[in-house]
């Protein structure tokens, strides 16, 4: 089976002429259906600039950068727009419209997606806010929400389209223990249940076990890749 996500002598810069900087070096990195892989490293180091680049924020510049079967390094707007449907993203910041119920929230998951009539984007994303624990809380608008109910409704939105690939970067950061750990479980319990695949960026030690795989980059480059090892 192929890939989902294959990564091969990936370089990036940033700028241009004399101001130009390479920030990736050579990574090479292939993730597989179904993998939960976490990305470590320092600030500065490389992670999100990666994680953007697998799901088409940005057009990869050098080497090869293959998605679902796609190649995206040298990828035009339209080609970069068609990829990024496939992902569903999750932020550190949640990206919340706060004019809007958590209900319309998830729903914009769908909007991108013209197959899926408007009474089953609703279906759809109450079902999910059900699954999430907010069932209750449809009609309640983001400035009512704790920190942990805002990122179950970004999760929530990321998931409705069940996506094949999920990107997260920081979801933890803003969140207490335990409210980051049950964001986490959700994440796997649900990514699970999709079959989709999971690259998430964080400083959390905390939640390293949930990962198939621990991916750790420094300076730009992936300097180590090991799989986790379950306690039994």
């Amino acid at each position: 089976m192929s890939p989902v996500i294959s990564v091969k002598n990936l370089d990036h810069y940033f700028g241009h002429g004399q101001l130009r900087k390479q920030v990736l070096f050579d990574i090479n990195l292939e993730i597989n259906a179904g993998e939960i892989i976490i990305m470590t490293g320092p600030s500065g180091s490389g992670k999100t600039t990666l994680l953007t680049l697998v799901g088409g924020l940005r057009s990869a510049q050098s080497g090869s950068l293959q998605i679902l079967g796609q190649e995206l390094c040298g990828a035009n707007p339209a080609k970069l727009t068609q990829a990024r449907r496939n992902n569903g993203y999750i932020f550190q910041a949640h990206n919340l419209h706060g004019s809007l119920t958590v209900l319309q929230n998830v729903r914009m998951g769908l909007e991108v997606h013209k197959n899926i009539s408007p009474p089953e984007m609703k279906t759809r994303s109450a079902q999910l806010l059900e699954e999430v624990g907010l069932g209750n809380r449809l009609n309640y608008y983001p400035d009512d929400l704790s920190g942990g109910q805002k990122q179950r409704v970004a999760i929530a939105r990321a998931l409705v389209s069940r996506p094949k690939i999920v990107l997260a970067d920081e979801p933890t950061a803003a969140l207490d223990s335990k409210s980051g750990r049950d964001v986490v479980n959700l994440m796997q319990k649900l990514a699970k249940e999709q079959g989709c695949t999971i690259l998430l960026v964080t400083h959390d030690n905390r939640i390293l076990d949930i990962a198939d795989r621990i991916v750790h980059m420094e300076d730009g480059k992936l300097v180590n890749d090991h799989a986790v090892v379950s306690a039994v």
